[in-house]
């Protein structure tokens, strides 16, 4: 088979020659390139590359304009941006420009290979769906069961981006890392438990695990601010429910996800924000994600009390079922076993984060949709 070619681009000579020397020896085979001017002339000279990774400061063109171009000169070509600034604005950056991963220095070698590896099967998975795109009327009654597999996985790879982008999340807020991976978990159990069919439980999973997703554009003052937040502050922190909507909602598969990132904070009886939508007002996701969201954060530590237990957060949400919860999805909840939710916060721990990600991300497989 042909080695998949890989063009590391990096301004610092023992950065590039390390990236590439521990490509070689996985096989791959690797040009380097010391800038963004190198990089797109080692691209129009030879064969298209398999995947591109490139550090993001580089004197002269930087990393993102050099992938700008790569999108619009060779569309399709798999971009993992690399650098040492630990910046969510940064990140989010790249991924709006259109790379696929992000991977921060330094690094293991393990880290090195996995998002390679990512890139790759992404990529695969690009040039197979071009491909029957391209064939579409000729193969749709012999390979329509191919083509259908195909969107499944093209459709994960994109669930890998999303999980990219909540982990930026978690890098910038400490006190709730894990927060949005647990809430999803208990969200798809709920929804689960209320009979929602596999559909409706990709959407909303993917709402929970981006609810939060509009806190990029807090502020740090007010974001990690230890203190209790006065009104003007607290008006702003509310702010983030608009601007994750207006995030997710340009991106097309997400249209219907993003009424949950946008009414994860309503409550019930209409005290909520940023709408003030009451009852069946408030999209149905939300309502659920209501419950699996105060579950966490009732049983979660923080530096200012201890988390309770979960017998204790099951009463306390029973005494809101009306004013901030749905009553409907309340009595659901109190039927399933308080045993489920400890168990899983434990399962969920002791994943490990490619187990994790198939868990979450990929909520219609496995037991999910059993």
């Amino acid at each position: 088979m042909t080695q998949e070619r890989i063009l590391v681009v990096d301004d610092e000579e023992s950065v590039r020659g390390l990236v590439g020397a521990l490509l070689e020896r996985s096989g791959y085979s690797t040009t380097l390139a010391d800038g963004a001017e190198a990089a797109l002339t080692r691209m129009q000279e030879g064969p298209a590359y398999d995947l591109v990774l490139s550090d993001i400061m580089m004197p002269g063109t930087d990393g993102l304009s050099l992938l700008q171009q790569i999108c619009t000169e060779h569309p399709g070509t798999p971009v993992v941006m690399i650098t040492a600034v630990q910046d969510v604005q940064v990140a989010m950056n790249a991924f709006r420009s259109g790379a696929i991963d992000y991977l921060l220095k330094p690094f293991a070698r393990s880290q090195l290979e996995t998002v390679v590896t990512r890139a790759m099967d992404h990529g695969r998975l690009m040039k197979q769906n071009a491909a029957y795109r391209q064939n579409l009327e000729e193969m749709v009654s012999a390979r329509t069961g191919r083509l259908r597999a195909t969107m499944q996985d093209l459709e994960r790879s994109y669930d890998t981006t999303l999980e990219a982008m909540g982990n930026a999340l978690d890098l910038r807020d400490e006190e709730t890392q894990g927060h949005s991976k647990r809430v999803t978990a208990y969200t798809i159990e709920l929804g689960r438990a209320l009979g929602l069919n596999a559909d409706k439980l990709k959407l909303i999973a993917r709402g929970a695990f981006l609810h939060d997703l509009g806190k990029i554009a807090t502020p740090d003052a007010i974001l990690l601010k230890p203190g209790r937040l006065d009104d003007e502050e607290m008006a702003v922190m509310q702010e983030h429910c608009a601007r994750g909507y207006e995030i997710v909602c340009k991106i097309p598969f997400l249209s219907d996800a993003a009424e949950i990132v946008y009414a994860h904070h309503e409550r019930f009886d209409g005290k909520g924000y940023p709408r003030g939508l009451s009852g069946e007002a408030i999209p149905l996701g939300a309502r659920i994600f209501a419950v699996a969201d105060t579950l966490d954060a009732m049983t979660s530590d923080r530096p200012y009390r201890k988390g309770t237990s979960f017998a204790a957060a099951m009463e306390e949400i029973a005494q809101c079922a009306g004013g901030q919860f749905d009553p409907k999805i309340v009595e659901v909840f109190l039927q399933m076993p308080v045993e489920l939710w400890s168990e899983l916060r434990a399962e969920l721990e002791r994943l490990s984060p490619v187990a994790l990600s198939a868990k979450l991300c990929r909520p219609m497989v496995a037991r999910e949709i059993q």
